[in-house]
């Protein structure tokens, strides 16, 4: 069910629910360009033990969208989540993020430690490992070369939609960045529900500010992440090197698990749904109360 929620900021912020009240909430966070749709799969899979709330984050879908810039600095996003939690009714949740919501997830699992009690992230290292990795390897700088491109104002908002949105459409199904041929493909269905949610007007303003505000944000001041933490990658991911998983383990000072999937693009959980909803539930039944040597 869809639903609107007012966080402190005085912003209605838009989600999709599954599962009772009253159990366990888990909190999906989308990533670029995308909105809650991107966890459907995951809806359906954790209800039966979950709250299951995918969001739609600040600037995206049907959540409001405030026109500056500086609205959408880090430290905002990551406040968005705390109240989001509260607005629930809830004070800790297992929290799961891709792409750019995976650096919101690392963020607000380092600032409000006591509010996570699992992190899943996907195909998004440690923050510290993305700032430091990019300035000592220029091939992942080209890969990110899409942060610098954003900077520059209104012109990448109009790259998106020339041609009926043709960029938006090739991010998921061309070769190079989409889902593979061994993946679950989005249908025309899946592909229209993007289209109409980043075809209204002013919709990809908010999620390209997101990344208008980077460059005064990181890197951190705090590192440490100290509850279990997953952290799944798909191996062809198009935007983000591999190697950067693995350096990651540096900073998880509890339970750290890393999967690997070889043949699984940037938008893992809706190209392999089966296999990572297999590998969460097994990272969720794990007993990780025990801290890592």
């Amino acid at each position: 069910r869809s639903r609107p929620s007012i966080s402190d900021s005085g912003l209605r912020f838009h989600y999709v629910a599954a599962g009772e009240r009253g159990k366990p909430l888990m909190l999906l966070l989308h990533g670029f360009p995308e909105f809650w749709y991107s966890w459907r799969h995951q809806l359906r899979e954790f209800k039966s033990e979950y709250r299951v709330v995918a969001l739609d984050l600040r600037g995206y879908g049907e959540t409001d969208a405030p026109s500056h810039k500086e609205d959408y600095k880090l430290d905002c996003l990551i406040t968005d989540i705390k109240d989001i939690l509260e607005s629930l009714g809830y004070n800790k949740c297992v929290l799961i993020g891709h792409d750019w919501g995976g650096m919101i997830a690392w963020l607000v699992a380092i600032c409000y430690p006591e509010m996570v009690t699992k992190l899943i992230v996907v195909n998004f290292p440690h923050p510290s490992v993305f700032t430091e990795y990019i300035l000592r390897h220029p091939s992942q700088l080209i890969k990110s070369g899409y942060y610098f491109f954003f900077q520059m104002p209104w012109f990448p908002e109009f790259m998106f939609t020339v041609n009926d949105f043709k960029v938006l459409k090739s991010l998921f199904t061309s070769q190079a960045t989409g889902i593979g041929r061994k993946g679950c493909r989005l249908t025309a269905e899946d592909i229209e529900a993007y289209l109409y949610v980043f075809s209204q007007p002013g919709a990809l303003t908010g999620p390209i500010n997101h990344y208008r505000n980077i460059f005064s944000c990181l890197p951190l001041q705090h590192h440490e992440v100290i509850m279990p933490t997953l952290l799944l990658w798909g191996e062809r991911d198009a935007f983000m090197e591999v190697e950067m998983a693995e350096i990651t383990r540096i900073y998880v000072k509890n339970h750290f698990r890393l999967t690997i999937l070889s043949e699984a693009s940037h938008w893992l959980q809706q190209d392999q749904p089966d296999i990572v909803n297999k590998l969460i539930w097994t990272f969720l039944k794990e007993e990780t109360t025990r801290k890592r040597e």
